[in-house]
């Protein structure tokens, strides 16, 4: 039995850093009643360099966090904290929370479109984790599914380096690689990847079925919302607000342009 949930709580959502902003504006477009509480742990990315237990012990600090902000769910914003920890947090805290991870729904979408022959890019610790082709395979057995660690991808990101031409050439090296030939749909596996989509679209000039996590994970938290009667019914007058372990420029202002708004972009060390 989930503890005592209001219809007008936020939303909770969290990442290493800008990748789940991704997230966060889908499911406000989607649901624009909605109050977020975005938490970017900007101190430690990269999370696909991190080991196994760094990140569970990130998420779990952070879903405490977000519950004691008394959010009505939250969402593993982070395809690395979902194949890592997501577990581990409904281990930990199910009872309390409704949770939502941007894998399963990406999983179930691909397993409906793919054709033959899927690629998946993603960080390090989630190609490691096998956590996509193990579902898909499960979903889909006749699918072929190829894995490709592209792990220059979310700091290229981060550091606002995909706005510039040097990340034409970064971008066409991964996808040349030969794990990802002949395929007929590519999954975007990491939430900071959107951020380059219409690059990798360019790539393959519209041949290949490009496919990541926002509208389907939005998808995803309306219908656990509304089947538990938990859709806030007006806007609430609060703002959403956002917070990073470590604060930077860079940050804020990738923040203000998802939004397009005033932000309120604060510190919290919890570390």
């Amino acid at each position: 039995m989930k503890a005592d949930l209001q219809n007008d709580a936020p939303i909770g959502l969290f990442d290493s850093g800008i990748g789940g902003l991704t997230i966060a504006r889908s499911i406000v477009d989607k649901l624009p009643n909605e109050r977020i509480i975005y938490f970017g742990d900007t101190a430690h990315l990269p999370y696909g360099e991190k080991s196994v237990d760094a990140i569970r012990f990130y998420a779990l600090k952070i879903c405490k966090l977000l519950l004691e902000s008394n959010c009505k769910m939250i969402v593993v914003a982070c395809n690395t904290a979902a194949a890592a920890a997501y577990d581990v947090l409904l281990e930990f805290f199910q009872d309390k929370i409704h949770f939502v991870n941007v894998v399963d729904p990406l999983v179930v979408k691909a397993s409906e479109l793919a054709k033959r022959k899927v690629g998946i890019i993603a960080t390090k610790t989630t190609v490691k984790s096998n956590i996509y082709k193990s579902k898909l395979n499960t979903l889909a057995p006749d699918l072929e599914v190829q894995q490709l660690a592209t792990p220059l991808f979310v700091p290229m990101i981060e550091e606002g380096f995909h706005k510039q031409e040097i990340s034409h050439g970064i971008i066409d090296a991964y996808l040349n690689h030969e794990s990802l030939k002949e395929i007929d749909t590519l999954l975007l596996a990491c939430t900071h990847y959107p951020l380059i989509r219409k690059q990798i679209e360019s790539y393959y000039k519209d041949e290949v079925k490009v496919m990541d996590s926002m509208a389907v994970t939005a998808e995803r938290v309306y219908q656990i919302l509304s089947s538990n009667n938990l859709l806030a019914s007006k806007r609430s007058d609060q703002s959403h607000e956002f917070y990073v372990s470590d604060y930077t420029e860079s940050f804020a202002e990738t923040t203000h342009m998802f939004f397009n708004e005033q932000i309120n972009l604060q510190e919290n060390a919890i570390w």
